[in-house]
């Protein structure tokens, strides 16, 4: 039976009233394109994202949360500039490039260089440094697709790590086939990282296509220059904010059932995937479960901010909060995209694991499997499992999740809304049977 039929008649007024919101099972499409349409891409520390927060504050309040509030952290702002790619001899065409999240500008009239290749950042840390010396480095490893997104850890690391690496052989720059599985000219942009004892150098990411293309014209032409240019911004630190709301328990007020997602996304889509969709899944969530009847204990969703770079405000969340983790009962995070959850992953103890398999018995009329007791409960979410609290991953089926990810393709119509109602049933049952038991998943 879906949970939402037994909303009351009141809540649906409550709902017409509230910016429109409808409050059935299309409550977490509804915010999703609220989030989307209304903001659109939210940078973290940019204007947008500020607008973002904004946005969540005004929505919990039209949704009846009991409590809405912010908390400040720092971090360090980041631009993106124009960006240009061009292959100036023999094969003179431009390709599709994107700055990397952090990375400095090149000098104003760009960078022209030959090309060093390597199918991997293992290959590039062992290659030797009169290979790659003045030159702009070229990393060219695919990603493969599956349902777990397993693939991902293993191609990320030339995004995060390639840089540095480069750097420390003399490199001019580093560019990488985007880490994605999109065969569209789509560059996939995201976090990257310096060392403060080696010289920073511009990170980009190419097309998959046009990775392809470029490794093509390698083959007949290795001495074949570039010319990268890109105009991105450090302006410093600034502050962003988590946003938080409760709808608080009817008996057991201090035990904390925390879910969440990040508000932040990056700035070439308008970050419905990533994280728009996980954003209108844990909002609608609680909001529908107070007004079906009050949770016995309190449901807390806290909206992330800068999940992108690093996680920030997951770890501003954890050290304000470290005084009453433990009374964080439970946690989990939506951040995979909108399809179909297909798999229940816990991080349990070992007399909870029974509750586990009940809860899965219940959802498996959805489609849900049971999975392992290795969850991490979500990139933000893991911080706190870190520090001992109980969490639970929702899998979603990610099979095409890295087709849009980080991408200018990243919009609302890629979202199922079948499959995003999916979700809210089960997110629904999931976080009912915890906030309304007595359960220590603890133990």
């Amino acid at each position: 039976m879906k949970l939402w039929l037994t909303i009351t008649a009141a809540a649906l007024s409550f709902g017409a009233a509230a910016n429109n919101l409808t409050f059935n099972d299309t409550l977490a499409y509804q915010l999703t394109e609220s989030l989307t349409v209304e903001v659109g891409q939210r940078l973290a520390g940019s204007e947008a994202d500020a607008r973002a927060v904004a946005w969540a504050e005004r929505t919990f309040k039209q949704l009846g949360y009991d409590k809405v509030w912010t908390e400040p952290f720092t971090m360090q702002y980041w631009e993106r500039g124009q960006a240009s790619l061009t292959v100036s001899e023999p094969f003179r065409q431009n390709l599709v490039v994107t700055a990397l999240g952090g990375s400095v500008a090149t000098p104003f009239d760009g960078i022209n260089a030959q090309v060093a290749m390597f199918d991997s950042l293992e290959q590039l840390k062992t290659a030797d440094p009169a290979l790659v010396k003045d030159k702009i480095v070229f990393i060219n490893k695919s990603m493969e697709k599956d349902k777990l997104g397993s693939f991902y850890g293993s191609v990320v690391g030339a995004r995060a790590q390639g840089a540095v690496e480069a750097a420390k052989l003399g490199a001019k720059a580093i560019i990488i086939r985007s880490v994605g599985t999109s065969i569209n000219r789509f560059a996939h942009t995201g976090i990257m990282r310096y060392s403060d004892d080696v010289a920073r150098i511009p990170a980009a990411a190419v097309s998959v296509p046009d990775a392809q293309q470029l490794a093509r014209m390698l083959e007949r032409q290795p001495e074949l220059t570039l010319q990268l240019q890109m105009q991105n911004k450090l302006p410093g630190e600034v502050t962003s904010h988590n946003v938080i709301a409760e709808i608080t328990g009817s008996k057991y007020p201090d035990e904390i059932v925390l879910i969440g997602a990040h508000l932040d996304s990056w700035d070439e889509g308008t970050g419905a995937l990533d994280d728009g969709a996980g954003v209108g899944l844990v909002m609608a969530t609680a909001a529908l479960l107070k007004q079906q009847a009050r949770p016995q204990r309190t449901i807390r969703v806290v909206l992330f901010g800068n999940e992108e770079g690093g996680l920030v405000g997951a770890r501003a969340y954890a050290a304000k909060h470290a005084g009453n983790l433990n009374k964080h009962v439970f946690a989990s995070e939506s951040d995979f995209g909108a399809g179909r959850i297909w798999r229940l992953d816990t991080g349990f103890g070992k007399e909870s694991l029974a509750f586990a398999n009940s809860l899965q018995q219940k959802l498996a009329g959805y489609g849900v499997e049971a999975g392992s007791n290795t969850a991490s409960g979500g990139p933000d979410v893991s911080v706190l499992k870190a520090q001992g609290v109980p969490v639970v991953s929702l899998q979603q089926d990610g099979t095409d999740y890295f087709d849009y990810h980080h991408t200018p393709n990243d919009t609302l119509d890629k979202i199922d809304p079948a499959a995003l109602q999916q979700n809210l049933q089960v997110w629904l049952h999931t976080v009912s049977a915890v906030a309304n038991s007595r359960i220590d998943l603890r133990k």
